[in-house]
């Protein structure tokens, strides 16, 4: 399918508003950087002050783009009228064709079995609801490299199937090498099934969407056959701990004004997230294969954050992506801890400092372009800020040392005294002030206006919630700032990053924040120290750095723990919608949830998968009938899959390293062999087993 030959019209409004966009933008921030240039004592030279201004105007450029597109989503949130809307004036029904069926992809890597097994069983039984199952095939994509989490997803796979019925409906497939991470995956499945299916939603491993949504995305797609993805806005659901409830308030309260400001300036223009959005399939294997970058790790290689590639390969074809900002129905969880935030965002950091390998590639249209820089700037600016403080604060010393010049020009009835501004100083100070916290006052103002504050606990406890967040953001920000500058230097210097499952109910133990952030916290304690020595009135500027800084160890257990996020429910405080009034695909997902698993007449427990599947015959039977044909191994494998067989029998399970574990479960006659000689065991060794 080729893409239309006339040009849409929102492709005209959009170049207008990007160009309205540049300039408020570019004139506001040009306007303080000069003022921040006269408010810098002339001592401390020309080349200094410029290297001063320069940081702080594209820093306070950055902050404004985050204004302004707040400020485009409080007016059509307001306004209740968008023409470019792309799901405005769907029909109410959930009707669907036959001509046609569309998969559902929950990519999963070493995750929590069971929350993936009820996410997938919460959308399923949404659809089945609505009468439109039929329409929907769902595939759990693994890349999981952990033989316990493989032989606990076949069995949840299966039990999940048998229990909904849902045979020839819900499809579990497991790759031998996860080449690429989840854009392989991804990738494998277009070769293996695409052809078969006209549209593909992408799900993260912890998201789920309801029933209702994934139909008016299919119908969305259907009635403009321009478009080649849709994205959707999701909101946090399930959040436990204290950082991430108060994630999950931002994200309800702060993201609709966010997401439509988005789309007022992006419009077909815009980026995909790799998950809870629809895909046009046919058009994506054909255009969005993507690219192996010249040269080695971490710059060169495979692409890591392949979303937003996709979405540009995508626009280039032809094809218009698009964030259906007004579309309900859409979730996900949010990281449970600080720690586990920052691991995330080490991978999202290489991937997106990649992204400058690809800001001239051929066809790319300028929106894509800048959404790349964008994404660079995301982690960029830490390193911006952490310059740009390093420098304020160098200059602050330089004033105990420099001795100022009353005479430039020689001797004179008249001094040349120092002056500074403490007007224009002010105005700048409020004004950047105002770029960064305006947009949440906006939600504040738009949730009481439309009388939605009742989902956030009441007026009273959602303005407490607001301050609340900001004080909590305002003291992890120093943390993140320095940990996303050591990510972006290491990066450039050549260190790579893993691909780490994630964390998704753990607290952060003393140990861990203290391997985590002990220099950080150093660095805080020294740095504020001596400015408190050399200027006492810069010290008193810098100090929420330097605070957030030295508590970054308390601040991040305590942020961890799920017993002050429960407290804060109590008080009413950071609640949202799904607390309030559950959705009722979340409230199934709860539930289920909760429930205990199946009485099994063997003692092992879930969580001891390779085992299971070697010594329970229905487990067993299941993961020979899921792993396929044997292939012809070489006789050194033979021989290593025999002595891991013995050491095994000789030493039980925990003899064998997860790789090994992997080995025998990939090969059947391995694990037949060991299957059979562990129930020939005497009754002391079966012991290790889990047979009495």
């Amino acid at each position: 399918m080729s893409a239309a030959s006339r040009l849409p019209a929102w492709v005209h409004s959009g170049n207008i508003r990007r160009l309205i966009l540049l300039a408020l933008i570019i004139v506001p921030s040009l306007f303080a950087a000069s003022i921040m240039y006269t408010l810098l004592p002339v001592t401390t030279g020309v080349l200094f002050n410029s290297v001063i201004t320069a940081l702080f105007g594209v820093l306070f450029s950055w902050i404004s783009i985050g204004f302004w597109s707040s400020l485009a989503g409080c007016v059509i949130v307001l306004r209740k009228v968008d023409r470019f809307s792309v799901t405005a004036g769907l029909p109410d029904d959930c009707r669907l064709t036959d001509d046609f069926r569309t998969a559902l992809l929950f990519p999963v890597y070493n995750e929590d079995t069971r929350m993936v097994a009820e996410g997938v069983r919460t959308v399923f039984a949404s659809l089945r609801e609505l009468g439109i199952e039929r329409h929907f095939d769902t595939f759990l994509l693994s890349d999981s490299t952990d033989p316990e989490a493989w032989v606990r997803e076949e069995e949840a796979w299966y039990s999940l199937v048998r229990e909904e019925n849902a045979y020839g409906r819900i499809f579990y497939r497991r790759r031998r090498s996860n080449l690429k991470r989840k854009s392989g995956n991804i990738a494998d499945f277009c070769r293996r099934w695409g052809a078969d299916y006209k549209y593909m939603i992408v799900f993260d491993a912890d998201s789920v969407m309801a029933g209702k949504t994934l139909a008016r995305m299919v119908q969305a797609m259907e009635r403009r056959p321009d478009i080649g993805i849709l994205q959707t806005p999701p909101k946090a659901f399930g959040s436990r701990s204290l950082i991430a409830r108060v994630q999950q308030f931002a994200n309800h309260l702060y993201g609709p004004i966010f997401a439509a400001g988005l789309h007022y300036w992006q419009l077909g223009d815009a980026q995909y997230w790799g998950h809870n959005a629809i895909i046009r399939t046919a058009p994506f294997i054909e255009f969005c294969q993507l690219p192996v970058l010249p040269g080695n790790s971490p710059l060169g290689g495979d692409i890591m954050s392949h979303d937003f590639v996709e979405s540009a390969l995508m626009r280039r074809a032809g094809y218009g992506v698009w964030l259906a900002y007004d579309l309900d129905g859409s979730y996900e969880q949010t990281p449970p801890t600080l720690i586990d935030e920052l691991v995330r965002d080490r991978r999202w950091c290489q991937g997106n400092l990649q992204h400058s390998r690809l800001l001239f590639t051929r066809g790319f249209f300028p929106t894509h372009r800048a959404l790349f820089i964008n994404g660079i700037m995301s982690y960029g600016s830490a390193l911006l800020w952490f310059f740009f403080l390093l420098a304020s604060s160098a200059q602050a010393m330089a004033e105990l040392f420099v001795v100022p010049t009353y005479f430039p020009s020689g001797p004179s009835l008249f001094p040349d005294w120092p002056q500074f501004f403490p007007r224009w100083a002010l105005t700048l100070l409020s004004s950047t002030a105002a770029l960064l916290f305006l947009p949440k006052i906006f939600a504040l103002l738009i949730a009481i206006f439309r009388r939605e504050s009742k989902h956030f606990g009441g007026v009273a406890a959602m303005t407490a919630s607001v301050v609340g967040e900001v004080l909590v953001s305002t003291l992890l920000a120093p943390g993140r700032m320095l940990f996303h500058s050591y990510f972006v230097i290491s990066t450039l210097l050549g260190s790579r990053s893993g691909w780490n499952t994630q964390n998704r109910s753990q607290e952060t133990t003393w140990g861990d924040a203290i391997r985590f952030h002990w220099w950080g916290t150093l660095l805080g304690v020294v740095w504020g120290w001596l400015m408190y020595l050399a200027n006492p009135g810069f010290f008193l500027w810098l100090s929420p750095i330097v605070l957030g800084l030295a508590v970054s160890i308390p601040l991040s257990v305590l942020t961890s723990k799920i017993r002050l996020g429960s407290g804060a429910q109590i008080l009413r405080l950071f609640r949202t919608p799904p607390d309030t009034e559950p959705p009722k695909e979340l409230a199934f997902l709860k539930r289920n949830i909760r429930k205990p698993l199946p009485p099994c007449p063997f003692t092992l427990t879930r969580g001891k998968g390779f085992v299971r599947a070697v010594v329970i015959p229905r487990v067993f039977s299941l993961h020979q009938t899921l792993n396929g044909r044997q292939r012809r191994n070489s006789p050194q494998k033979q021989a290593w899959l025999a002595s891991l067989s013995s050491r095994a029998l000789a030493h039980g399970p925990d003899s064998l390293n997860p790789k090994e574990k992997i080995a025998i479960l990939s090969d059947p006659e391995c694990l037949r062999t060991l299957h059979r000689k562990v129930w020939q065991l005497d009754a002391s060794s079966a012991r290790q087993w889990g047979i009495s």
